[in-house]
């Protein structure tokens, strides 16, 4: 049995991660907008915890590229460049490469029709998929991301590598910190967004992996020309 000691550092653990995913979340909804500065004590007293679990976060923030580390004046939400999203766009092209060239390989059976398991789980992706394609086509940018983020985590997570799962999760969260400074400002953004999630998922269980990289790398087009047209207004 865990003794205090081992139940205080799960709660602590739990309390870090939980102001984590309160700050990740307030960075995607414009609230804490890049460049935006702040200090351990304020966000302490803002959610009214102590200084440990919310130091733990900013620094699990920081290591995920979502904040800047400042010794003397304490954390900035970090400033993304074009160019950032760029090679944010770039790195993610190649993590769903490898994954869709395991199916081309052989090396990837984790999506047989045969298997009844896994063919739930790829139809509870499918349905992510549905709400993101509903939020897109309303135009409602905090649902889509919600489901977005769900989708391609679970997506990543039929392929049976953690690590990439991992990684490419985190390069989808900075890529929306990177283009909600666009977007939000936009009063309607019904046909703006990208709405291929179920049309993915469906190329993936025909295990038609070109298919699904031309999808892929439509979607990345699509968001580079976005971004860089709002970048330059």
């Amino acid at each position: 049995m865990p003794g205090p000691s081992a139940n205080g550092a799960v709660t602590r653990s739990t309390l870090r991660q939980q102001i984590a995913d309160a700050l990740r979340d307030e960075v995607l909804a414009g609230r804490l907008q890049p460049g935006q500065e702040f200090t351990v004590k304020e966000i302490a007293e803002q959610y009214g915890v102590s200084a440990t679990p919310v130091r733990e976060a900013l620094v699990d923030l920081s290591a995920q590229g979502l904040l800047d580390a400042d010794h003397h004046r304490g954390f900035r939400v970090h400033e993304y460049s074009v160019e950032d999203f760029r090679g944010i766009v770039e790195a993610r092209s190649l993590v769903t490469d490898g994954m869709f060239q395991a199916l081309v390989d052989g090396r990837q059976d984790l999506l047989r029709p045969d298997d009844a398991r896994l063919a739930a789980a790829l139809a509870g992706v499918r349905r992510r998929g549905e709400e993101a394609e509903r939020a897109a086509t309303c135009g409602d940018l905090t649902v889509l991301i919600g489901y977005d983020l769900r989708f391609w985590r679970e997506l990543a997570a039929l392929f049976g590598n953690a690590y990439l799962a991992d990684f490419l999760h985190r390069l989808r969260v900075q890529s929306w910190v990177c283009t909600v400074q666009y977007l939000r400002p936009l009063s309607d953004l019904r046909g703006v967004l990208w709405s291929g999630h179920t049309e993915l998922v469906d190329t993936l269980a025909r295990r038609d992996a070109p298919g699904a990289r031309d999808l892929v790398d439509a979607y990345n087009a699509h968001s580079l020309d976005l971004v860089e047209r709002l970048a330059s207004r």
